[in-house]
C-alpha cells in the first residue's frame, strides 16, 4: 500500500474514528421494543424471494452494497426520481442493472402494517443483505440497527467514482475501497460477494476478449453467448461463479484458475499483493466466511443517519 499519500491514510484514520461514533449509535436489538418482529419479517419475505427465484438473494445483497457506497447506508438508492430531483437509480452503475425494489416495497408494507413508521427502509436493506447470504447457504451476522433514511439522493456522487467498475486494475481497486475506509484484505473479502448472482455481457466482454489471464477455453464458452460486436447479446447473462446458486468459495477457486468472469475480478489474482489471500480463500471457506461477516458488518456502518437525522420513511421510493 506504500503508493498511498499520506493525506489519504490520515484522510483513512479519521474516517475510521468517526465510523466509530456512528457504529456505536447502532444497536442489535435496536427494534426489541417498538417491533419485536421486525427481523422475522424480513427474513420471511428475504425467504419467499429467494425461494421464487434464486438470483434476487444476490440482487438484495448488491443493494445493500450500492447503497452504502453512496453517501452510506442511507437507503437513497431506494428513492425514485422526481420532478425537482434526480436520484440514484438511474445513474450508470444502477441503471437496468440493480433490482430487487419490489423485495422491500414488500417488506416495508408489512412492517408498516405491524408496526408503522419504526423500521427504517436502510435498516431492511442491511438486514435483507445478511438473511440473503443466510439462505443461499453462506455465513450470519449480527447486523446492528438503528439506521435512518435519507430524504435527498445524488445522481452525481452514484454516477461519478463510488461504485468501483468492472473495468478497475488491483490499484484502483484497492484505492476505491480505501476512500470507503476498507483496506485491501477487507476489498477482495467483499468482492467475495460475487459468489453469487449473474452478470451482463457488456460487464465482462471486456475481460474475454482483450485480457490474457483468462483460461482460454473459459473464454471460449463465454463468447458463444457474448459476442464482441456492442449492443449484440449486451443484456445476455452469466453466473457469476460456477456455483453462482449458492454463497460459498468457488469464487475463489475460480480466480484461481483463470475462471474469474469480470476484469475487476481476475485482477485479484493477478500476480499482486492479493493473490495470498485469495489462495486462502480458496482453500478454506470458513475463513471467508467469518471474514465477510465483519466485512458487511463495517460495510453497514458507512457513515449511517442516526438519531434525528433524515427520517423513517413509510414508502421506501419517496420521502414522507
Amino acid at each position: 500500500m506504500a503508493f498511498f499519500s499520506a493525506s489519504i491514510l490520515s484522510f483513512s484514520t479519521l474516517f475510521l474514528f468517526m465510523l466509530g461514533i456512528a457504529s456505536a449509535q447502532l444497536s442489535s436489538n435496536f427494534y426489541s421494543s417498538s417491533c419485536p418482529k421486525a427481523l422475522s419479517i424480513i427474513r420471511g419475505a428475504v425467504n419467499t424471494a429467494v425461494s421464487k427465484e434464486n438470483r434476487m438473494g444476490a440482487s438484495l445483497l448488491r443493494l445493500h452494497f450500492h447503497d452504502c457506497f453512496v453517501n452510506g447506508c442511507d437507503a437513497s438508492v431506494l428513492l425514485d426520481d422526481t420532478a425537482n430531483s434526480k436520484g440514484e437509480k438511474t445513474a450508470a452503475p444502477n441503471n437496468n442493472s440493480l433490482r430487487g425494489y419490489e423485495v422491500i416495497d414488500t417488506i416495508k408494507s408489512q412492517l408498516e402494517r405491524q408496526c408503522p413508521g419504526v423500521v427504517s427502509c436502510a435498516d431492511i436493506l442491511a438486514v435483507a443483505a445478511r438473511d440473503s447470504v443466510v439462505k443461499l447457504g453462506g455465513t450470519t451476522w449480527t447486523v446492528p440497527l438503528g439506521r435512518r433514511d435519507a430524504t435527498t439522493a445524488s445522481f452525481n456522487d452514484a454516477q461519478n467514482n463510488n461504485l468501483p467498475p468492472p473495468s478497475l486494475d488491483l490499484r484502483g481497486l484497492i484505492s476505491a475501497f480505501n476512500k470507503k475506509g476498507f483496506n485491501g484484505q477487507e476489498m477482495v473479502t467483499l468482492s467475495g460477494g460475487h459468489t453469487i448472482g449473474q452478470v451482463q455481457c457488456t460487464s465482462i466482454r471486456p475481460h474475454i476478449y482483450n485480457d490474457n489471464n483468462i483460461d482460454p477455453n473459459f473464454a471460449t464458452s463465454l463468447k458463444k453467448n457474448c459476442p464482441s460486436t456492442v449492443g449484440d447479446g449486451d443484456t445476455n447473462l452469466f453466473p457469476l461463479d460456477q456455483t453462482a446458486r449458492v454463497f460459498d468459495n468457488t469464487y475463489f477457486k475460480d480466480l484461481v484458475n483463470k475462471k474469474g468472469l469480470m476484469h475487476s475480478d481476475q485482477q485479484l489474482f493477478n500476480g499482486g499483493s492479493t493473490d495470498s489471500q485469495v489462495n486462502t480463500y480458496s482453500r478454506n471457506s470458513a475463513k471467508f466466511f467469518s471474514d465477510f461477516g465483519s466485512a458487511m458488518i463495517k460495510m453497514g456502518n458507512l457513515s449511517p443517519l442516526t438519531g434525528s437525522k433524515g427520517e423513517i420513511r413509510t414508502n421506501c421510493r419517496k420521502t414522507n
